[in-house]
Order: C-alpha cells, then structure tokens, then sequence
C-alpha cells in the first residue's frame, strides 16, 4: 500500500494529519480551579551550533543539535478575575517582568484558542504567572524561551482548552526562535531559524554536564554581528560534526560514547571566535578551565555559558566542587563582574521529560 505523499504529515500510527489548527475543549470552570498548573522550564544546550547562511529576513539559518537539561526553572499558573495578566519573578533578575516573554507566550495563547475554552466564546481569563528562575539569564540557555514554551503548555491546561500539534508548533514560533524546540520533550535537531525541529530519540543513559558561566552580558545580537562582519557562513566541519552528532542520536548513542565526542563537538560552534570578538576574556578563562579540569571545554550558544561533558551527573557534582575550589583558592580566577553561576546537571532523553505537579 502506498504511503501518504512526500511533505504530509503523520500522526504516530503514520497515518495523514490534518493540518488545520484544531482546538478541544476540556475540563471545567478553569476559574474554580482549586490548585495552579505547575511547569518546569528546562536549560538547553548547544551541542553543535551550524551557522548555514545569513537569511535575507536578517536572522541566521542553523544546523544545531540541542539537548535540553535537568536544571529547570518552576511556573505556575493560576487563572484570576479580571482582565490583566500578572507575573512575579524570584531567584535571578531576568530584567522588567513587562519584558518577559511569558507575556508573549501568553498573547499568543490566547490568541490561537480564541473562544475555544471551557468559558468561551469570550477571551480566555487572565492567569497569575509565579515563575522560579533557576536558570542563569542571557547565558545562552534559552531560559526565557523556555520559560515561554512552559508558559504556552501551562496556560491551555489552565483554561482547559488544547490545541493540536500543528498550532501548538506555530504558536511557538511566533513567540521566539529557540521556543519549538521545547515542545520536543528531549534533544532534537534544529534547522532554520530554529522552527524546524526533529526530535532525536536514541540518546542512551543521562550524561552529567558541568555549566559555567561567568556574570558577563554576552549580547546575542552583538556575537551574530561580529559573526557576518567576519564571515558569511560558518566552517564546513562545524557543519559536519552538527550532521553525524545528529545522525547518532538518531541511531542510538550511550553517555559514554557522547563524552568520547567531547573534543570534536567542543569545537562545533561557529560562534565560538564571534563571541570571542565580542568578550575577549571569554576564551582564556575557557582555557583555563581546560587545564584545570584536563578535557574539553565548549561554548554553548553564544555563551557565556562553559560546558563539560560527564558519563554520569554525579561526576558532574564532584567536577563543579572542583571548579568551586580553585575560584576560591585563587587558582582559577573568572572574567566578569563576579563569582560565575556553577552547576552540575545533566542531559534529559526523550523518556526522562515530565512536568512537576
């Protein structure tokens, strides 16, 4: 029997999907709800980061191999009276909350479930955001996407309402370049401007990660500046590696078998020399983390996050107090305005994602 034609989508049995924006109504009065919808919001990670080409829209097509974290941020969502929408931020300054892209995230769920909630057919009600952030700002972890994608999730379990995959995945792009990725739900393989997501389902184990990053504002439109002002596209290696790390995780790949690739994906981001340009001190304290912890150290995104690949997450914890002692010792000192955020954590699968509450 022939399958269904090139380019439609499928459903998980394989047969044809609608592509039509579908919204289902569930559940009662979200107003009388008794408790909040409560989301994590995981870091992500670059493993690989392909600059393809500078696109005519100004934004970059990319060929990136993301994974997301256990270090998370923690939202909550409560639908309130009124007409407003509220949020209050603990933990680190993620800047004016008016900024936040968890009011973004909630324009445009509203939006795309118009009058299609369980109190329709008017607006779907205002909702009161608590948001923990436990995820170092600007450091090239997409902890605001993260938080949006959260946001999204959370607010149609809020108002009882759902929209189907197609909807759910354009909403997000709407909201911000790195947001689909989290509606993956483990590492995936990232094209174009980052709507273009492919999950990866053969990581095996849970790799341990040590993130570094030091207390300096890296401006990813400054690094993506200094990028097209030295090149025009990135280096065919980088390109490669991005290719057959994705091909892996595809396939299947072990944690042990992902830190004996530590060395090659280190290098395998086309940033790496822009952020350089932008923060010149970046790249010695990288170095100096090197040595000291004698392996590989990568950039993820355009930094300033420092990442080390571990076989387990408890290798990881013992690292980071390594890391912990020689700043305090004075043996490695850190760029930027002060201490860096140090964390052992470690890269989530596709079977290990669930949502807290």
């Amino acid at each position: 029997m022939a399958g269904p034609a090139r380019g439609t989508r499928t459903d998980r049995s394989g047969r044809p999907r609608s592509t039509r924006r579908v919204v289902t109504v569930t559940g009662g009065d979200p107003l009388r709800r008794l408790t909040p919808v409560v989301r994590l919001a995981p870091a992500k990670l670059n493993l690989t980061l392909a600059v393809v080409a500078r696109r005519d829209d100004g934004f970059h097509t990319l060929h990136s191999v993301f994974v997301p974290l256990g270090l998370a941020d923690r939202l909550s969502l409560a639908p309130v009276g009124g007409h407003r929408d509220t949020l209050h931020v603990t933990g680190f300054d993620a800047g004016p909350p008016a900024d936040s892209l968890v009011f973004r995230a909630l324009a445009g769920a509203r939006a795309a479930v118009g009058g299609g909630w369980t109190g329709g057919p008017g607006p779907a009600p205002a909702l009161a955001v608590r948001l923990d952030k436990r995820i170092p700002v600007a450091a090239g972890l997409a902890g605001g996407s993260s938080d949006a994608a959260a946001t999204l999730d959370g607010a149609l379990e809020a108002w009882g309402a759902e929209l189907d995959d197609d909807a759910r995945q354009a909403t997000a792009a709407r909201i911000g370049s790195d947001v689909p990725f989290f509606l993956a739900g483990g590492p995936a393989l990232i094209q174009g401007r980052g709507e273009q997501v492919v999950p990866l389902h053969g990581l095996r184990g849970r790799p341990g990660i040590v993130l570094v990053t030091p207390v300096m504002a890296v401006s990813t439109t400054d690094v993506f500046a200094a990028f097209d002002a030295i090149r025009t596209h990135g280096d065919d290696a980088v390109r490669m590696s991005s290719v057959h790390l994705a091909e892996e995780l595809r396939a299947g790949l072990t944690a042990d078998n992902l830190v004996a690739r530590a060395g090659v994906l280190a290098s395998a981001n086309d940033l790496l020399q822009a952020t350089s340009l932008v923060e010149p001190t970046l790249i010695p304290f990288k170095r100096a983390l090197s040595r000291l912890l004698r392996r590989p150290i990568g950039l993820s995104g355009s930094g300033p996050t420092l990442w080390a690949l571990y076989a387990s997450e408890a290798e990881a914890m013992a690292t980071a107090e390594t890391v912990r002692s020689a700043l305090g010792d004075g043996s490695l000192t850190a760029p930027g305005t002060g201490q860096p955020s140090i964390v052992a954590t470690a890269i989530v699968g596709h079977d290990q994602q669930g949502s807290e509450g």
